[in-house]
This record gives structure tokens, sequence and C-alpha cells, in this order.
């Protein structure tokens, strides 16, 4: 679906400015939209809204479709009278306001939550047909049973709970239902939360694009409930594991570790499974980035049991088969990677909007397709994504002979577009660069706050294929949305018609 020109900001929602570590749907994020709305920016693009799990990442959750309880907004339950001032406000959350504390979410939000739900009136009528609908049960009881294991994979589970059957959800929801009924709330309290949110965007005329990986996490309820729609070996362990090739940028390549897809399986029933997890999506959001579309092409695939991405070997996934009756949908298409001929074809037959990076177009060759005069309309020009350097740090770390050609690469195409130059230091070619997104004959032109403020590598979002507490955890002081940033933007903004 063609986009007319406008333009975004990607930061998520666990970067917003919070007392209480990390960003959630409160107040923050109305402010945020303010400020959005006051710079004539159109877009919010978010990381997706899931739980995070193993190593704090939105990409590894426990569930597909299941929302961030970190997310809900402790103020909004003390108006709710679900919790006094007392209860949260000296809890440790974390000490620094610029990183989001995981290890203390997880001792200690979840705390604050159940004291929250124990004030909670469960015979609320919106709540008792939240229950009843069921569209977080699956959820509920996985993490019922995953708590009783003390958080650990479902694969090292007691036997009793290895394996799913109806008989025993039924009996996990009646022999543990104060549990049960705590995780469904906490997805009953987020989607009342994000309503009143979405709706203050709406009005603001402030588009949301959320982003859905291509893979889950094996210690998912979609594993343990589906194994069949996944390549597994017969004792449902892994068989095949998601990753990327060896690259100049990594001799190992990318081990992802998610299990890949038995497309065979989905594919005889219809692809139902992909449709129900996009069609929940878009009840949240107004655009959606699928991550890693080249996937659907050809897939990267490695033994399980192998240390690194050395010995993959390329599968066809679904191509085009999977998205024929989602044509008209708001979808956004992660092509980069490797890029072939076949995923050509698939975004030709999908006519889904593609992704250009400008922190990869100043190498020096003029048929770089990430350099703006190689652009159709039909796309999305970021300077970088979460998975980027800042592209200031990028810059800084370009050895004298690199950053010779990324400078006059920048001129060149600065000269094209009508952008002036605003100097020969690396913070005013970051700049420009910044600009030229604005500029671009692409529709869409998003740009990660980080850029936007000239921020060091300490503020990356995330490190591909890394384990660490740097990851996922920037988080933003309210001095950054200052009317200065919103008078820059609304003049890239209104400069170039977006």
């Amino acid at each position: 679906m063609e986009q007319k020109r406008c333009a975004g900001v990607l930061l998520h929602i666990t970067s917003l400015p919070s007392k209480y570590g990390v960003g959630t749907l409160g107040k923050e994020a109305f402010d945020f939209i303010d400020f959005l709305k006051k710079s004539n920016v159109s877009i919010w693009q978010v990381l997706p809204l899931v739980p995070t799990n193993y190593g704090d990442s939105p990409y590894q959750s426990v569930s597909s479709t299941a929302l961030n309880y970190y997310l809900i907004d402790l103020d909004i339950l003390r108006q709710k009278k679900l919790l006094k001032k007392e209860d949260y406000e000296n809890v440790f959350f974390g000490d620094d306001p610029l990183r989001v504390n995981y290890a203390a979410l997880f001792e200690n939000k979840t705390e604050v939550l159940r004291k929250a739900f124990n004030n909670f009136d469960k015979e609320n009528r919106n709540f008792k047909k939240f229950v009843k609908d069921g569209d977080y049960n699956d959820f509920a009881v996985f993490m019922t049973i995953k708590a009783m294991h003390e958080y650990k994979s479902w694969d090292l589970w007691s036997e009793k709970y290895k394996n799913y059957s109806k008989e025993l959800e039924e009996s996990v929801i009646e022999e543990y239902n104060d549990d049960y009924l705590f995780w469904v709330w906490t997805q009953f309290e987020f989607v009342n939360e994000w309503k009143k949110l979405k709706d203050y965007a709406e009005e603001a005329g402030i588009r949301i694009m959320g982003d859905m990986p291509i893979y889950v996490a094996y210690d998912s309820v979609e594993v343990w409930k589906h194994p069949e729609l996944f390549d597994l070996n017969p004792d449902k362990s892994k068989h095949l594991v998601a990753g990327c090739p060896p690259d100049v940028f990594s001799e190992d390549g990318q081990l992802w570790g998610n299990p890949c897809y038995n497309w065979t399986y989905q594919k005889s029933r219809g692809y139902k499974w992909w449709t129900y997890r996009i069609n929940e999506s878009f009840k949240f959001v107004d655009m959606l980035r699928i991550d890693h579309f080249r996937g659907f092409d050809r897939y990267y695939a490695i033994p399980a049991e192998n240390t690194n991405a050395r010995q993959g070997e390329w599968l066809d996934g679904p191509k085009s088969d999977l998205f024929k009756d989602k044509l008209d949908l708001n979808i956004v298409a992660e092509d980069l990677g490797v890029i072939d001929d076949g995923v050509r074809k698939l975004m030709a037959d999908t006519q889904y909007p593609g992704m250009k990076i400008l922190e990869f177009a100043f190498d020096g060759s003029k048929e770089n397709d990430h350099l703006p005069s190689n652009y159709k309309k039909n796309l999305l020009c970021y300077t970088g994504t979460h998975d980027n350097m800042p592209l200031y740090q990028y810059i800084l770390d370009l050895n004298e002979k690199e950053y010779e050609t990324f400078k006059e690469g920048v001129k060149r195409e600065a000269k094209m577009l009508g952008v002036t130059v605003k100097g020969e230091d690396p913070k005013s070619i970051e700049k420009t660069v910044v600009e030229l997104a604005f500029a671009s004959i692409a529709n869409i032109a998003i740009v990660p706050l980080q850029d936007l403020l000239c921020q060091d590598g300490s503020t990356r979002m995330n490190l591909p294929s890394t384990v660490s507490t740097d990851n996922w955890s920037y988080r933003c002081k309210k001095s950054y949305f200052s009317d200065e940033l919103a008078e820059e933007l609304k003049g890239y903004i209104t400069k170039y018609n977006r």
C-alpha cells in the first residue's frame, strides 16, 4: 500500500522517560505524542510489543501475540485505586535513568503488578468477558506453569507439564486459577491502557508503526502448544534453527537459535496461524514492519547442534503465497541483508514498501541501493535501525580513507537533493545525512531518536547476535524532547513536504 510523503521517529516505548525503571503507557507516552504532533511528525515507530524473555529482546518472546506487562503504568494503576504510592515509589526498579534494568523489573515489577491484581475486582464485567473471549488464555496458562518452574524454558519443565493437552490446560486453570487470572489481567490492563494511548495518537494525527519478528523463540507458548508449526525433532527438541550466513561483518555468521518453520505443514493449513498473528498485530498498530522479510523467500537454516552459522543451508520459504490475501494490509517489508532475484520477486509480487539505510549508503559505489539518488518512491528511508550503531558513532569509527569516501558521497547526494552540507566535521556530516533522509524521494523517512540527537555509541539499542545488559536498555531524559528539536524536525518536514 503506497503512502503519502511523511516522516516518523523510531523510539521504543521502553526507552521513554520514567521514574520507575522503564518507559510505560503512561503520561510520558502521551507527552511524546504531544512532542511528535508539535514537530509535525506523523509516524511513531516502536519495536515489538510482546513480553521480553531471554536476553530482554522483544524478538525472543514467550508469545508472538501477548503484550509486554512491563509497559503497564503504575501511576495509572494508582489512579484506578489498585495501588497506593507506597506500594511502588520506593521499590528498586534500577538506578540508572539512561538504562533499563531488566533484572530489577523481573524481580520487582511483577510483584507490584500482583499487588494491583489482588486489589482488582475479579467480578468486573469487562474482565470476565475478556477471560471468556480467551485471546490470551494460552499465554496465561504457559506463564502460570513457567512461574511454577522458576521461569525455566518449557523443555526443562517436569514431565507432567512438558507436553500440552487440553486436559492439562483445564487442570492448570482450575488448580492455579488465581495465578492464571493474574496473567490474563496483565493483558487486560495493557489492552485498556493501550487503547487510550492509541486513541490519543489518532486524535493527534499520529500513526503507530509496529514490528513483527519473523521467528518466535523456542521457549514460547507456540512451540509448546503447536510444535507441528515448527521444524523440530520428533521429541520436540530443536532440529533446524534460524540465522544468517557469514559475511564481511561476521566470519561466523549470525546464529539466532529460533526454530525454523515447518512450511509444508503451514501451507497445508492455509497459513492460518500466520493470518491470525498478523491480524492480532493490526488490532494495536496502523502499520506493521515485518522483520527479516527475505526469509519468506528463502531462509538460512542451521543444524541446532552447531555453535556458529557457517554450516547452514538456504531452504525455500512460502514466497508470496503466504501474502496473497494480505496485499491490502499496511505492511512494511524489512528487506535488508542478502538480497537476490527471489527477494526482488517477492517484493514485486507483494508491492510492500521496503527499506533503505543511509548508514550503508556511502561506500563510494554510485550503484549502492541505499543512496537516495537510486531510490524509488515506494519505500522507507532510515538513517539507521535499532540494530545499527547510532549514525554519529558510525561516522566517528570510520578510518581516514573511509571517512573521506563517506563525506564525499554525502556531499554529492546533498548537491543532487538541494541539501546544504553543514560542515566537514563528523557532527556536521551526521546532521547532513539526517536531512538527506527527509529530502529523499522515499515516501516515508524514519529517523531513530539517537540520530536526531547526534548521540554516540553508548546509546545503541542492540548489537545483533549478542546477549548483553546494554542491549534493549536505552532510555531517554525528558530534556531530549526539546522545543529546539521539535522546531528542527518541523523545519525538515515543512521544507521537504512531509
